[in-house]
């Protein structure tokens, strides 16, 4: 509903006080990967980095900030003659990151990043989006099923059950113990 990709059933979606059904001015606003329908499979790697630069806006320091940020979660074949869609997943989900993070938006909307991931690029990515933040001051908005990721890189955590608000919790400590506890009752 944030993209736009589906109509709320009640209320409005808001980016910045932009109804994302009533003006497309929020896009600028908000960055995305959801997973690789969100790629161009028929470009290499640096082809729709460079497209997806093209297109952003995001200033040349930024630019410039963000690529050292995230080389350590580039693949070095992420510069040859190779299609994205002979990728594996995991490469085609850190493109996809990469290429969200290179727009340079304030708002960065990821679903399940950690997903097909291996454990070394996993803390890379953690590393990377609490330093997207803290560097640069985005606000990530993610889902995911992976308490531990969440519990260590969020600072709010909204629990979902059927679409409802049952838990929102400010990150301590004690969250991941809280929300296993949680889980543990559901099944008593």
């Amino acid at each position: 509903m944030i993209l736009g990709l589906t109509k709320p059933d009640t209320g409005e979606i808001l980016v910045e006080n932009q109804d994302t059904f009533l003006t497309e001015n929020w896009k600028a606003l908000v960055a995305a990967y959801l997973d690789e329908n969100f790629l161009i499979d028929h470009l290499t790697p640096q082809e729709y980095f460079d497209f997806i630069i093209r297109i952003s806006g995001a200033g040349k320091q930024y630019l410039e900030d963000i690529r050292k940020l995230i080389e350590p979660f580039t693949d070095e074949s992420f510069t040859g003659d190779k299609y994205i869609r002979d990728y594996s997943k995991g490469n085609k989900q850190k493109i996809g990151i990469i290429a969200a993070l290179l727009r340079g938006c304030p708002y960065l909307l990821l679903d399940e990043p950690f997903s097909n991931l291996d454990p070394s690029s996993q803390i890379r990515l953690k590393h990377i989006l609490q330093k997207a933040n803290s560097d640069f001051g985005v606000t990530i908005l993610l889902s995911s099923h992976d308490l531990l990721h969440v519990t260590e890189i969020c600072d709010r955590i909204i629990l979902l059950e059927k679409g409802q608000v049952a838990k929102d919790v400010v990150t301590s400590s004690d969250t991941l113990a809280d929300l296993t506890g949680y889980f543990i009752r559901q099944l008593e």
